[in-house]
């Protein structure tokens, strides 16, 4: 009997760096974004999330800093200005499946220690384990207003993401990923990436900002088409 292989899949594979923040809500809205286009595209495409660093505030300290007094010094925003943004934010969020819990979420915290997290659990789980940790992450922010600086809660978010929390926990005291993080967003700032979210298809085709998911799903077309 011959044996009958099975058909090649169709699918155009795509690399796809998500270069973002933790504490950056529109990053959480372009993954959602994201995540709807490439549920459309299913079976045209087969793409590969790859979550890179990028800190917004990389001088912020422990404990962080209140998030109305951290935004007026930072881009000069009034109460006004910061309570229509979160209320702008919070209806994208919605309607994209994730929830903005903007009386909960009153700081903005330090969040090296989540990127090398991320980091770590890219290089010994692969990148979906990394996903589930970054989806985590942000829920855990943006929904539930804790602190991702917090290393018990980054070691609970790492178990729950099917990571080892003793390893984690070991991650996070010796910094030995530090390094790396450090190397990683030095690169993408120096090809010119300064704001986020940034998402980089095939590692040369730059899609910026959190996009409507539309928006995505045109762009991802148009690059799998390119081959």
């Amino acid at each position: 009997m011959t044996a009958v292989s099975p058909p090649a899949s169709s699918a155009t594979p795509l690399r796809i760096d998500f270069v973002s923040d933790i504490s950056c809500p529109w990053c959480a809205i372009g993954l959602q974004s994201l995540g709807r286009a490439l549920d459309t595209l299913q079976g045209s495409v087969q793409a590969e999330l790859h979550f890179q660093p990028f800190e917004l505030n990389p001088q912020m300290p422990p404990g962080g800093q209140d998030i109305g007094e951290h935004l007026a010094e930072k881009y000069g925003a009034s109460p006004e200005q910061t309570a229509q943004t979160q209320r702008a934010i919070a209806e994208r969020g919605a309607a994209l499946g994730f929830e903005f819990r903007m009386d909960r979420r009153s700081r903005i915290y330090n969040t090296f220690d989540a990127h090398q997290l991320l980091h770590w659990a890219h290089e010994t789980a692969g990148p979906q384990a990394q996903e589930a940790l970054k989806r985590a992450l942000f829920h855990a922010y943006f929904t539930e207003g804790r602190d991702p600086g917090d290393r018990a809660l980054l070691v609970q978010l790492a178990a729950g993401a099917g990571l080892d929390a003793a390893r984690a926990q070991q991650v996070l005291e010796s910094g030995e990923y530090a390094d790396a993080v450090r190397e990683r967003e030095a690169f993408y700032q120096q090809h010119g990436i300064q704001s986020v979210p940034a998402v980089i298809v095939n590692g040369r085709h730059l899609i910026q900002g959190g996009q409507p998911p539309e928006v995505f799903e045109q762009a991802l077309r148009q690059i799998a088409a390119q081959g």
